[in-house]
């Protein structure tokens, strides 16, 4: 029994110690953005937290922390990065108008970011030497050049972190990323050199390709903590792919993803890991799209080519947030507390269910959605159960939130205690880039539709006349109640890390 104890007691320490805790405050923010961090070297870039800020402009909040590394923060449409540790604690602070692009820091991370904001000064101010110019130069000249550049800027990080005393491992990430800036410079340098001298026949020689395989002595550490390494590398192999994909007899109909699988099967060069880092890479940038793509051959490919468990539960992580809960099986059950204070469920009687996730914060509910819902709601409710499904903070903040919104729409008002971090959010794959967001259970407490953003969208009209049996009017297909899921998703390019 001591031994069953004592290793709880470990396991509850280990979980503990992954907890970043964070606080901070945002002079002159507002209570509407939220600040988020997500974990930027991953596949699935995923929200970790979702926090809010109060009227003075405090916030604080933990989170389970992936792996130490480099996380994007974003508030108010912005973002910046920032190196966290598991079980670190830390404060935060800026403007509204300029933050999270510029911060200050204090606490357990404070020296590994001042040590990577400094070396970034530096950069960029030699970033000027990495020009067309040079691009210009013959290869001997250019090779020579390029060595001098690695060599100044890995100098200056090495001086930076004599000065700073930061963490070994921050030190190397800096390193990789500086060596990564170097190899997709010598790419694009081998692809244009001889069109800028005209001279299409131009190859580079074994010495230049001796120099930058000496820069990729690390390759499977790259790829798996560096985005940027992963673009390289599929700038590196772009031509040979294309090459491979205009062969593939199915090549009209078959995924982006499938084919470029294929081809990474038959590619002898790249360790497995960098494959898998790769495949998944393309997944979430190419197939990751509810409205276009098939989830069951995007998870097909990923089941049958990904080996690395880490890499897939990552990868499966954004499948299910873009994606949503599988249409036909059964929805989880989730316990709420209603309007009146009383627990409750979302109830079926007989009917389908419309459900609507928002929150107080989102600017789109009451300008956009809640004028186009309640002409939904009036003209299906005969046939059709409505749940608002509130994940604001605060019990308190629904309350206020579903009175002043809400009131007079036909509908069960809930709330999901605990907001993002709710058992409803867990269990539905609901973050803040899917609010407001709508999706159905039939009668018999299926999932029946995958989750829309826009009550204009031609294809929520046909979902909701299949299930209720009415024939709904034609409608406003611009009636846009949020972006694109895609520009807000955690693959879009603005969160995108990779």
């Amino acid at each position: 029994m001591k031994k069953y104890l004592f290793l709880l007691l470990i396991s509850l320490l280990v979980v503990s110690c992954s907890k970043i805790k964070v606080e901070g405050n945002v002079k002159g923010g507002s209570s509407l953005e939220r600040i988020e961090f997500i974990e930027a070297s991953g596949v699935a870039t995923l929200p970790l937290i979702n926090i809010g800020v109060d009227e003075k402009g405090n916030f604080k909040g933990e989170f389970k922390a992936p792996k130490n590394g480099m996380y994007a923060m974003t508030y108010a449409g912005k973002m910046n990065f920032i190196y966290l540790k598991k079980g670190q604690d830390l404060k935060i602070f800026g403007e509204a108008g300029t933050f999270p692009e510029m911060f200050k820091i204090e606490g357990d991370a404070k020296k590994n970011n001042d040590f990577i904001a400094e070396t970034q000064k530096y950069l960029q101010s030699y970033s000027s030497k990495l020009n067309m110019q040079l691009l210009q130069k013959k290869e001997s000249d250019f090779l020579t050049e390029i060595k001098k550049v690695h060599s100044d800027l890995e100098k200056n990080l090495d001086e930076t972190a004599d000065k700073i005393s930061p963490d070994s491992e921050v030190i190397k990430l800096k390193k990789d990323e500086l060596t990564t800036n170097i190899l997709t410079f010598l790419v694009q340098y081998e692809t244009s050199h001889g069109q800028i001298i005209g001279d299409p026949s131009f190859k580079v020689s074994k010495t230049f390709a001796d120099y930058e395989k000496s820069l990729t002595k690390n390759n499977d550490r790259m790829v798996e903590n560096l985005p940027v390494y992963r673009n390289y590398l599929l700038n590196k192999i772009g031509q040979n792919f294309q090459t491979f994909a205009e062969k593939q007899k199915d090549k009209s109909t078959a995924s982006m993803s499938a084919i470029f699988a294929r081809y990474l099967s038959e590619n002898k060069d790249l360790s497995q890991k960098t494959k898998d880092y790769l495949l998944a890479f393309v997944i979430a940038k190419f197939d990751l799209n509810p409205y276009t793509s098939d989830v069951e051959k995007v998870k097909k490919v990923s089941e049958e080519y990904i080996k690395d468990s880490e890499v897939k539960k990552d990868l499966n992580s954004a499948i299910n947030a873009v994606f949503g809960l599988k249409k036909g099986e059964e929805a989880p059950k989730v316990n709420f507390v209603k309007l009146d204070g009383k627990s409750g469920n979302l109830e079926s009687n007989g009917k389908p269910t419309l459900v609507m996730t928002y929150a107080s914060w989102n600017p789109y509910i009451a300008q956009s959605t809640i004028p186009v819902l309640k002409e939904v709601v009036n003209f299906y409710k005969s046939k059709v159960n409505f749940a608002f499904v509130n994940v604001d903070d605060t019990k308190e903040q629904f309350t206020k939130t579903a009175n002043a919104m809400l009131k007079g729409i036909p509908g069960t008002n809930y709330y999901a205690e605990g907001g993002l971090s709710s058992d409803y959010a867990k269990k539905y794959f609901i973050y803040g880039f899917k609010i407001p967001g709508f999706f159905l259970i039939d009668k018999d407490g299926k999932v029946a539709s995958q989750t829309f953003y826009n009550l204009g969208d031609e294809k929520f009209v046909g979902e909701m006349n299949k299930v209720s049996g009415l024939q709904a009017p034609s409608v406003n297909s611009q009636a846009q109640l949020q972006n694109d899921l895609l520009q807000q998703s955690p693959n879009a390019d603005s969160a995108k890390t990779k």
